[in-house]
């Protein structure tokens, strides 16, 4: 298939994002070659290949046959049958005007294209990383599953040395009924987003998705990539090329309202004749010349005006998109560094509620009291721990709107 060729060739050079481990990698190349969006967006483009040879080529040529019921009488016979053939030709520059306006309309399909595929990559990775997050959290939870345990043994031999209350162990099993709960809700809502991604590569919607277990987290510097912002962005791109084919369709009604020429050739068929002349019965070739006047302004006029408003429109777009391509890179960088500062607090309270633990275990091994505060610090170190990954995932999911935005193919 060609358009899989294509996408291919497209990946292998570079223009898609290789992130965050092989298997995002391999499932960008999956979007990009299966995504029917993208077909439909790169079939649009070859479709719009094919109307550059029709609007610059000549119109048809012109075969005209008659016969003379009433044969007319010539002074070398009769006339019985006439072929006409006549091609008409429009004013000199017009048809390669034309072909300029549906070449510079098909270079902008093409950079629609690139947008879509942009913009899946984006998607993509925006419903991978929500994926990493709920993995992670189901690990975490069933990881302090297992410390319950421990914490649940623990309760039972404060208990039977006396030091302890049955109402510790109790607590324990509280806590494992509603983590197990947890669990369960979090394996369920892996479902939906499964099935979302695997639409977006467009396969079966039971096939389980891979993710990493950890994420690395990219440092990046103040206005990352804002310089490439308003360069290379593929709709930016397509705005000059739709200008530049609008300025071609306003020289093409300039043409167009000038006269068109034509040539032909006429030929009759011409019947022997009651006569004694030499060229009796010869058959009449009569060359043509024809010119079309185009008197009826109004259409012309208004092709002209359409083209110019077309321009105006067109300016108008890219200025807005532009205001929007700004907002939306700032709107995407304060989440990243939101969430990076988030990151760096969870970080400083997961390493201070681990040492409270330890303090608290050691302190309840010798009393047996506090057993509710191990408990509840267990917990707000989970809370720190769950937090933590979902602002893993809000930190690569700003950053893949950053790249989406400021273009980034390498």
């Amino acid at each position: 298939m060609r358009y899989k060729r294509y996408i291919t060739l497209l990946f292998l050079m570079g223009l898609a994002v290789l992130v965050n481990g092989q298997s995002l990698e391999e499932y960008l190349k999956m979007a990009a070659e299966n995504n029917p969006h993208l077909q439909a967006k790169y079939a649009e483009f070859e479709a719009a290949l094919q109307r550059v040879a029709q609007a610059s080529a000549l119109p048809d040529p012109t075969l005209s046959l008659g016969y003379f019921i009433s044969p007319v009488e010539t002074r070398v016979g009769p006339q019985r049958t006439r072929i006409s053939l006549s091609q008409m030709f429009p004013w000199f520059g017009t048809l390669k005007t034309a072909g300029n306006v549906s070449q510079l309309q098909a270079q902008a399909k093409y950079q629609e294209f690139l947008e879509a595929k942009n913009e899946l990559f984006m998607q993509v990775k925006s419903a991978w990383y929500p994926l990493y997050e709920l993995n992670r959290k189901v690990a975490l939870q069933q990881k302090n599953n297992t410390i319950l345990k421990t914490y649940k043994a623990l309760a039972i031999t404060s208990f039977r040395n006396g030091k302890g209350t049955m109402v510790d162990v109790l607590r324990v099993d509280i806590m494992t009924d509603n983590n197990d709960t947890d669990v369960k809700l979090l394996q369920d809502q892996l479902k939906p987003l499964q099935v979302y991604f695997n639409q977006l590569l467009n396969r079966v919607d039971t096939l389980p998705v891979l993710v990493a277990d950890t994420l690395s987290l990219t440092v990046i510097p103040e206005n990352y990539r804002k310089d490439s912002l308003l360069i290379n962005h593929p709709i930016l791109q397509a705005y000059d090329l739709k200008y530049q084919s609008a300025q071609q369709a306003e020289l093409l009604a300039k043409k167009q309202a000038l006269p068109k020429f034509g040539v032909g050739l006429d030929y009759a068929l011409v019947a022997q004749g009651n006569n004694t002349f030499s060229d009796n019965g010869k058959d009449i070739w009569m060359p043509m010349l024809s010119m079309s006047i185009p008197i009826f302004r109004k259409k012309y006029d208004a092709s002209l005006k359409e083209a110019q408003y077309n321009q105006e429109a067109i300016k108008a777009y890219k200025k807005a998109f532009t205001n929007q391509l700004i907002s939306a890179y700032e709107m995407a960088w304060y989440e990243a560094q939101k969430s990076r500062e988030l990151l760096e607090l969870y970080d400083r309270q997961i390493k201070k509620t681990e040492q409270i633990i330890t303090l608290l275990i050691t302190a309840y091994s010798n009393s047996g009291k506090d057993f509710e505060e191990v408990l509840r610090m267990q917990q707000e170190l989970l809370k720190y721990q769950m937090a933590e990954a979902t602002a893993i995932k809000a930190y690569h999911t700003a950053l893949a709107k950053i790249d989406y935005l400021t273009t980034k193919s390498e």
